[in-house]
């Protein structure tokens, strides 16, 4: 859940929307899921990184607290705090966006801002553009986030996020 290049993610999320706004009602091999209310809370202790490198001491286990609320069969937000990368506290809040599914995995992006990376503006909030899929099963939930590297302010990974659902 961290700062990306913005105008791939730009592409990335124009591409998923084409088919949206031009009412189609899959495309290729992902379907749009139709967006229908939703009463949902998951909650998270934070996720685990697989970093792309390795000869620095990067925490890979990012503890902490996070909860989500899914107002919709495409949309939830969702907010926490976590042991960074930079083994430094960082807080969080964001929507996740996922419009499209392949087969039961639910795909789209988590677009909000985060703090705490001391290479990041000074540790300040800074913006976050992410690519996320989701797999949902009665009452727990799992999250693969694919954050790159960002010059030597980021450190790029897949993060896996366990979420249990609340209600």
């Amino acid at each position: 859940m961290i700062f990306t290049s913005i105008p791939k993610t730009l592409i990335l999320f124009f591409l998923a929307a084409f088919p949206l706004i031009s009412g189609a009602a899959s495309w290729g091999p992902f379907n749009i899921i139709e967006a229908e209310p939703l009463d949902e809370v998951w909650l998270n202790p934070g996720f685990h990184s697989y970093h792309f490198e390795k000869d620095i001491n990067l925490n890979n286990n990012n503890l902490g607290f996070g909860v989500e609320y899914r107002y919709s069969t495409v949309s939830a937000i969702t907010a926490g705090r976590f042991h960074n990368s930079d083994w430094q506290m960082s807080s969080y809040a964001a929507w996740y966006w996922q419009p499209l599914e392949f087969g039961s995995v639910r795909i789209g992006a988590l677009l909000g801002a985060i703090d705490g990376y001391p290479k990041a503006r000074n540790g300040d909030w800074f913006p976050m553009a992410l690519p996320v899929a989701s797999y949902e099963y009665k009452h727990i939930g799992i999250s693969l986030t694919a954050v790159p590297t960002y010059k030597d302010v980021v450190h790029g990974s897949l993060t896996l996020q366990l979420r249990l659902k609340m209600y």
